[in-house]
């Protein structure tokens, strides 16, 4: 631990991060999968996690250490036995971050090669409209996040359980399921939202019309579940079908506002889960049960990505505020012109409690979106979300601390520290 720098994280996170501990999201419906509550005694004393915090006394942890460059934030696999919130940033030396931890996309660029292209031609139909249709955002223009998360964690853990580098087919066809429900979902999202605009062109249903484009969408989604069978897993399934199901209760949770402000923040962060971190988690639980991984590898699988999930839409919720439309591809300040109200909005109202009332109308009135706009830029709102991104990607890190050293692993902690920095 460094000492002589003080950089505590705010108190309305930690009474955040205190209050998420004790929610308990419900996992699988199937009868092999309990309820998950990460900050219960009886999860860290089923995990057998040796130490105790020195600070509160109360979780046996091994938080990551985080750390600050002038890169920004940087997640170092040093791990202490003092809680995230009570440890003391150190200063990382520049270029330390990329010489000791790997980059994420050469690691994997072999295996996600040709995927653009395996998509389309699963995507070929007679239909020529349709097929233009469905391949449209297949241009190899999207970030590939999901689809590299999913062969970084399957061979980290082929290393971690058969000490070899390994992608099984399977495994492979997983990453493919995860692009192609994720695009499929961009498509749906489009329509409900009317968007004109999406990575930086026009989108699907501005140029075709909502109606092809819904149907565009139920047609990728049925290709995923034809390469998803051919896995011939019926765990997997199980698994995966659990994401479209999140999907669809996460837009209309969206859809709705909670009038007790006390349960606003809550309900965000399980619509946050269900529209965005359910694939990332359960697609890297699925490649765990393909590599032979035990329930505890699984928990530690699915834990990574559902918390680096979270915090890759707290960042994109963020840069909906701080990044130009150029940057992003879509309009600055979209959410709150749809009336959606994210983590920079419910932590401004600790300083502005006026932003309530226009919640609850969801920014209808006139100069309701630059009001909420002006608030969020002059309070802690950014700063909180951020915080609030850092401590979940710190437990990201913290699930795969105890899997086989390899650098796979390293660029898992790279990936990361990618999500907190990210521009777009």
């Amino acid at each position: 631990m460094a000492s002589g720098v003080s950089c505590r994280v705010p108190s309305v996170v930690d009474r955040l991060w205190a209050f998420m501990g004790m929610m308990r999201l419900k996992r699988l419906r199937s009868p092999v999968v309990k309820w998950l509550n990460i900050s219960s005694s009886g999860f860290w004393k089923e995990r057998k996690l040796s130490g105790c915090c020195t600070s509160c006394s109360v979780h046996p942890c091994k938080y990551a250490q985080l750390q600050t460059s002038c890169f920004g934030v940087f997640l170092s696999e040093t791990f202490s036995t003092s809680c995230l919130w009570s440890q003391v940033p150190v200063v990382n030396k520049p270029g330390t971050d990329s010489e000791v931890f790997p980059d994420p996309h050469k690691l994997v660029a072999a295996d996600l090669a040709d995927m653009y292209l395996e998509i389309k031609k699963e995507l070929w139909v007679p239909k020529k409209d349709l097929e233009q249709i469905s391949s449209y955002y297949f241009d190899g223009q999207g970030k590939v996040f999901r689809p590299m998360l999913v062969c970084l964690v399957s061979r980290a853990l082929h290393f971690h359980i058969h000490h070899e580098k390994r992608l099984l087919d399977s495994q492979r066809k997983i990453a493919l399921v995860s692009e192609i429900i994720h695009t499929a979902s961009l498509i749906h999202d489009d329509v409900i939202d009317t968007s004109d605009a999406r990575r930086g062109k026009p989108s699907v249903n501005l140029i075709w019309g909502q109606k092809k484009a819904i149907l565009a969408g139920d047609f990728i989604l049925s290709k995923a579940a034809k390469i998803l069978a051919k896995v011939g897993s019926e765990e997997v399934i199980l698994m995966l079908s659990e994401v479209l199901l999140d999907l669809v209760q996460g837009e209309f949770m969206q859809m709705g506002s909670k009038e007790n402000e006390s349960e606003r923040f809550s309900h965000y962060l399980q619509k946050t889960f269900k529209k965005t971190a359910s694939l990332m988690a359960y697609t890297c639980k699925a490649v765990a049960y393909l590599a032979g991984a035990d329930e505890e590898l699984q928990e530690s699988a699915f834990q990574y990505g559902r918390n680096v999930g979270i915090a890759f839409q707290l960042i994109d919720d963020l840069l909906d505020f701080v990044s130009s439309q150029a940057e992003m591809g879509k309009p600055a300040t979209a959410d709150l012109r749809l009336g959606l109200a994210t983590a920079p909005v419910l932590f401004a109202c600790e300083k502005f409690p006026e932003l309530n009332f226009l919640i609850m109308r969801r920014f209808s009135e006139s100069n309701d979106v630059e009001r909420a706009y002006e608030a969020v830029m002059k309070s802690d709102g950014l700063e909180h979300t951020r915080m609030l991104a850092q401590k979940h990607c710190t437990e990201a890190v913290r699930h795969i601390t105890l899997w086989s050293d390899c650098l796979e692993k390293k660029a898992l902690v790279t990936l990361a520290n990618k999500v907190l920095n990210r521009k777009k």
